[in-house]
């Protein structure tokens, strides 16, 4: 998407700075991108690391005067079950979804603020708005990355900061023609970067031969099964099963998507979320559906209904009326207690 995205933007005759992955490009092959394009600037950046994502932001003000536009599509992921995930492998798609983002906005903001005016076009993805299972850490990365940005759209929105989420589910990968690459030497899919590149391996560490350049699973890092989860039905395999049956068959185009992602960046009221695709807004609004549902289903714990609300109240008048009428009966028995000595008398006679 990024890729794809830098293409649109400079066929629109877009000033671009195109970054790369520190760990997948190399500065020889930036630089080629830049005698390729007048406009575009090539660079390299890893988001983990603040310094490398402070030096892209200064260099590109340097030599083009301001930013309007981040779009930030850096992403890692690793399919398999929660279980089977280490420390590192968490930490690091944390590191590059949210931290990495955070890096990016904070770092960039007070530019931003000081012309009061700039766009943030974050790529979240489906799974930053469902569970899917097998990608359990790097849905929970993307959440993270959804509540980031709709917390600071209320912080930034009166200085003309505009910010838009966008969701893209599978894409059909359309773009055949590289930047840079030629196929000729292999890539490293290592973290970090948001890019004009592309490029990886696949999840068995070789280079996926198709029409495009790009790996089977794109910025995803396949991680060997354990025992428990090694099994064909097992739901840990569901993110593996689904790229693997999906291959290059999605119906919605990442050079499509890439447009539409290109219009947005200059749309004046542009939505909080842009969700792309057949298969994204139909698993996005499915489990909205399901939720809405599950809270009616529930609410009674918390919300009673009014009739048991009115049923409530008629019981709590009973009860008080009752209160009340033991309460007047002992008044009685104290200013009589004459009489209810004469009764006792009575009664010992």
């Amino acid at each position: 998407m990024g890729r794809s995205l830098v293409k649109t933007a400079l066929s629109r005759d877009d000033l671009v700075a195109a970054v790369g992955r520190t760990f997948e490009n190399s500065p020889e092959s930036m630089r080629e991108l830049e005698a390729g394009h007048e406009n575009c600037m090539g660079l390299l950046c890893d988001v983990r690391a603040r310094e490398t994502v402070k030096q892209v932001i200064q260099r590109t003000i340097a030599r083009f005067g301001r930013i309007d536009i981040i779009a930030n599509c850096s992403g890692y992921g690793v399919i398999g079950a929660c279980e089977d995930q280490d420390e590192y492998d968490i930490r690091d798609q944390f590191e590059t979804n949210f931290t990495g983002t955070l890096n990016i906005i904070q770092l960039s903001l007070p530019h931003f603020r000081e012309r009061r005016a700039g766009r943030y076009l974050i790529f979240s993805s489906t799974s930053g708005a469902l569970g899917v299972p097998g990608l359990g850490p790097y849905c929970a990365s993307k959440y993270a990355v959804e509540g980031l940005m709709e917390s600071m759209l209320y912080e930034v929105d009166h200085f003309n900061i505009k910010t838009t989420l966008v969701e893209p589910g599978h894409m059909r990968r359309d773009d055949t023609s590289d930047l840079v690459y030629d196929g000729s030497t292999p890539r490293n899919n290592s973290s970090g970067g948001n890019g004009a590149g592309g490029g990886g391996v696949n999840g068995n560490g070789n280079e996926h031969n198709l029409a495009s350049p790009l790996p089977l699973y794109g910025h995803f890092l396949v991680k060997p099964p354990s025992e428990p989860y090694n099994v064909s039905t097992s739901p840990a395999a569901h993110a593996k099963r689904m790229l693997m049956w999906l291959g290059d068959k999605q119906p919605a185009s990442a050079v499509k998507a890439a447009h539409l992602v290109w219009q947005l960046g200059h749309c004046s009221y542009p939505p909080l979320r842009l969700v792309l695709g057949t298969y994204a807004v139909e698993s996005i609004r499915d489990r909205l559906k399901c939720i809405i549902e599950e809270i009616e289903d529930w609410k009674y714990l918390s919300f009673p209904s009014a009739s048991a609300s009115a049923g409530e109240q008629q019981q709590q008048q009973q009860q008080g009326a009752v209160a009340s009428g033991a309460k007047e009966r002992g008044s009685r028995d104290g200013d009589g207690n004459d009489n209810g000595h004469e009764n006792e008398d009575i009664d010992m006679r």
